[in-house]
């Protein structure tokens, strides 16, 4: 096999030669392209390059003969037709590609984690030259989740994650009766890692700035179901915000009541009841104001239909 070169196109521009490697080396580990790096059989107009290269518009980027993925079949490269996220769809046009991310999916692989929500696109729509997530999820958490088709699409949309801009809502059921209707919560987050290297986020004096606005939307005999409205986009934010203040988020296994949540899985809920519902924002191609929602997934509808219901607040609908 004989080593290829490529022209590196607008779209791609800006980006880090090794997110660059992994996408067109279909198949290659993460630890082999760093290693192709590192050796400099990976050159950019024939000079050796750091990983944190970012490619810029008519870079030709030598690809050294590697075996990859492309010559197994799609079925197999993008996995089993009930596992493909494009069934997950809620918009696409030129500039976006939004998925409804299931519970339990992460957004991208890392920490153990072979293949999250970007790879498994990329694998799934292997003829998009550019893919990139445009914001996070929690791998508990399910809902609305953002992917750019073009760098000045990511750029746009990261411009208005910075301004404020961008509307986040969620869904959250806590344990506990929750009193006011809106409330405003502004507790500083720090981030550390467990005595294990898992990482974990707690309120202290010291900590960034963190402000999470929620919304009463229904009252049940032990549970309340809240809106949450991110200000900031902090790790855990919401989950660390409400157990802080004595409302666990039911599920949570992380932050919450392990007893409970115990529980909760004899009574049917089996996951965190933490949903991305709502994003809004102006689309970075069109300027035109764009809402887009993914409807609560049937087992936590279900896992409501079963609770007991007090006074006339806020429905869902």
């Amino acid at each position: 096999m004989a080593a290829s070169w490529a022209e590196v196109g607008e779209e791609e521009a800006g980006q880090r030669i090794d997110n660059y490697l992994v996408r067109v080396l279909k198949g290659v580990p993460k630890s082999h392209v760093y290693q192709l790096l590192r050796t400099g059989q990976v050159r950019v107009n024939s000079k050796r390059i750091e990983a944190t290269y970012r490619l810029q518009s008519g870079d030709r980027v030598r690809l050294p003969p590697v075996r990859t993925a492309t010559t197994r079949p799609a079925a197999q490269v993008a996995g089993p037709v009930e596992q493909r996220l494009s069934r997950h769809i809620l918009l696409e046009d030129d500039a976006l590609l939004i998925v409804d991310k299931p519970a339990g999916v992460a957004a991208h692989g890392g920490s153990g984690i072979s293949r999250g929500v970007i790879e498994q696109m990329r694998a799934e729509r292997p003829e998009l030259r550019f893919l990139e997530l445009v914001h996070r999820l929690d791998r508990e958490t399910s809902g609305v989740l953002l992917l750019a088709k073009k760098r000045s699409a990511l750029t746009g949309l990261h411009a208005q994650i910075r301004a404020g801009t961008m509307k986040k809502a969620y869904l959250v059921l806590v344990r506990g009766r929750w009193k006011n209707d809106k409330q405003h919560v502004r507790l500083p987050l720090n981030k550390y890692l467990t005595a294990e290297g898992e990482r974990r986020v707690n309120v202290t004096d010291d900590g960034v700035p963190a402000h999470t606005v929620f919304r009463r939307r229904h009252s049940y005999a032990d549970y309340t179901l809240l809106e949450a409205e991110l200000l900031t986009g902090r790790t855990h934010q919401i989950r660390v915000h409400l157990a802080h203040l004595g409302f666990p988020i039911a599920g949570d296994d992380k932050y919450g009541d392990f007893a409970l949540n115990k529980t909760l899985q004899r009574e049917g809920l089996r996951r965190m009841f933490l949903h991305a519902r709502r994003v809004e924002f102006q689309h970075p191609v069109t300027g035109s104001p764009t809402v887009v929602e993914a409807p609560l997934p049937d087992s936590l509808a279900h896992f409501l239909e079963s609770l007991s219901e007090i006074g006339a607040t806020a429905p869902v609908p």
